[in-house]
């Protein structure tokens, strides 16, 4: 089953419009001072050269027009007053509206990076929440009356009743691919979907590293769970799978007779994660949404690039989240470890978003 995504950043969204609302009057703040001020100082051209002229015509007249000149000169120095003032003034107004433009621009950015984590964190909560239904589903599978019957005696008859019990378990539970019970030796006795991925029976699983985790087991209250990788046996899909050891009478401190693995079918619930994740319409395109294991290779992508085969450049010490410039420094990474859920502590994966300024917001993923 699949969770819905909730909600995530609604409040911090709302700071970053108001913000850029901030900012956008800022801008016309700007502007319109800087207009103001051209006006003043065509006004100031004006007069100056109203008083040009009234100098030039003083002096045609000769001492009669000494207090006309005396008159031009003051108003020539006013104009050069006001001149200045505007100057000063369209100075000291963009000064500070440029420092509040980027004072608001840090704050926008910074409420951008913070809805980016929330985001992330959603998608890898959303995603252990999921996978903590499939370590209940494996401990209480293998205390299954048929499976434990099997795994004490594996004869042709136990072992076809075995098969039709986990096919019913198949039928009721979609997420996954197969079930498989294995003796102590790592051999599969019995299947899920013999039809469907026949010739199993009989293989030997000892050498896998799920396997051999999981025949340690202290407990059947014990379970593993592997990163995700491809499984040949089915078919190269790729597959979480998670583990528990059958033991004698289905109790949890009896003798261990043999481990259930159960293969969950991973490519399309993470997808389905990754997508539903509510990124805003309008920075979909620019946006990627993914899900990374400890070793940072991407296990899901709402763009279905990379899987399995890309590793981001994440230098993350020991933060359990936070916000790194892209490669080229125009967009931002925000991501957050798992928190784990319940009883499933996880297995460090991280939440991973991607947000360009433009374009599809891919290839650029790495900070610098």
């Amino acid at each position: 089953m699949i969770h819905q995504a909730r909600t995530a950043g609604t409040d911090r969204a709302g700071d970053g419009c108001a913000l850029s609302d901030i900012a956008a009057a800022a801008t016309t703040l700007r502007q319109a001072a800087h207009d103001k001020t051209q006006r003043i100082r065509r006004i100031t051209s004006q007069v100056k050269m109203l008083a040009l002229n009234a100098r030039i015509e003083s002096g045609r007249v000769g001492e009669h027009g000494r207090g006309f000149t005396v008159v031009a000169n003051e108003v020539g120095a006013v104009g050069e007053a006001i001149a200045g003032l505007a100057r000063e003034l369209e100075a000291d107004v963009d000064g500070r509206i440029v420092g509040l433009q980027a004072q608001v621009a840090r704050l926008v950015t910074r409420a951008q990076g913070e809805r980016l984590v929330d985001l992330a964190l959603n998608a890898v909560e959303l995603i252990d929440r999921n996978l903590y239904e499939r370590t209940c589903d494996v401990r209480w599978w293998a205390t299954d009356a048929a499976v434990v019957a099997c795994a004490a005696d594996p004869a042709p008859a136990a072992a076809a009743f075995a098969e039709k019990r986990l096919g019913v378990i198949l039928s009721a539970y979609t997420v996954y691919l197969d079930l498989w019970l294995c003796d102590l030796d790592g051999r599969v006795i019995a299947t899920g979907r013999p039809g469907r991925f026949p010739g199993l029976r009989g293989q030997s699983v000892a050498q896998e590293p799920w396997f051999r985790q999981a025949a340690g087991l202290a407990s059947g209250d014990d379970y593993t769970a592997a990163d995700i990788r491809s499984e040949p046996r089915l078919g190269g899909a790729q597959v979480a799978t998670y583990c528990a050891s059958v033991r004698r009478d289905g109790e949890a401190c009896g003798r261990p007779l043999g481990v259930l693995a159960i293969h969950f079918d991973w490519e399309p619930q993470a997808r389905a994660i990754v997508q539903g994740v509510r990124v805003a319409p309008e920075d979909r395109t620019r946006t990627r949404v993914l899900l990374v294991d400890a070793a940072r290779r991407v296990i899901a992508a709402s763009d279905g690039v990379g899987l399995l085969s890309e590793r981001l450049p994440l230098d993350l010490g020991d933060a359990a989240s936070g916000v790194l410039p892209t490669r080229d420094a125009e967009g931002l990474v925000a991501y957050h470890r798992t928190p784990g859920y319940e009883t499933y502590r996880g297995l460090g994966w991280y939440g991973v978003i991607v947000q360009g300024r433009g374009g599809d917001g891919t290839g650029k993923a790495g900070p610098g």
